[in-house]
Formats: structure tokens, C-alpha cells, sequence
């Protein structure tokens, strides 16, 4: 067994686009779940403008993962980076096209 083990940040971005928004994304590889999810990555991905989020997903300690969208929130089923990130950015595609 490993002693100390310490959590790996696999992603740290930051887009900004002429319209000011802002995409910022941050996913780090941990070494057990955080409560209330049942796989090994803590995550934060925030679209929107300084004081406003658009489209959030972040698996906050005891809430476990879940998105939000405007003023909603609900539970999000994570499966993967992969499909966290492409979930992500399908909703601020879809937020855009409005």
C-alpha cells in the first residue's frame, strides 16, 4: 500500500470569449471518492460571466455529482472524464444556440 498518497490535477483551463464569458474547468484524480460519489475524480467545471454561472458541474462534498443549468440544479450520472467534459460543453453549446 501506498502511504500519502496525494490527488493529480489532470485538467486546469480557462477560455475566455469576446461575448465575456468564461469556461474554466478543473479535475483532479483522487486518491478515494468524495462523498457522495462513487468514483475517484473531484471536479469543477464553470461556464458564465464573473458572478454568474451559466452551466456548472462539480461534485461538492456530501452533494455528490450533479450539474447546474441557469438556476437548476439535478443530479448528474458521471461515467467518465471523457463524457463529463463532451456533457459540459453539449450544454453550453445548447445554452449559446438559444
Amino acid at each position: 500500500m501506498i502511504a500519502n498518497v496525494k490527488a493529480i490535477l489532470l485538467q486546469r483551463d480557462r477560455f475566455d470569449f469576446d461575448d465575456g464569458t468564461i469556461v474554466e474547468m478543473v479535475i483532479w484524480k483522487v486518491p478515494k471518492p468524495v462523498k457522495g460519489s462513487l468514483h475517484a475524480y473531484k471536479y469543477r467545471l464553470f461556464f458564465g460571466r464573473p458572478g454568474e454561472r451559466i452551466v456548472g458541474y462539480d461534485n461538492e462534498r456530501s452533494k455528490g455529482d450533479h450539474r447546474h443549468i441557469g438556476a437548476r440544479e439535478q443530479a448528474y450520472e458521471f461515467k467518465d472524464v471523457e463524457t463529463l467534459v463532451h456533457d459540459f460543453f453539449s450544454d453550453i453549446e445548447r445554452w449559446r444556440s438559444k
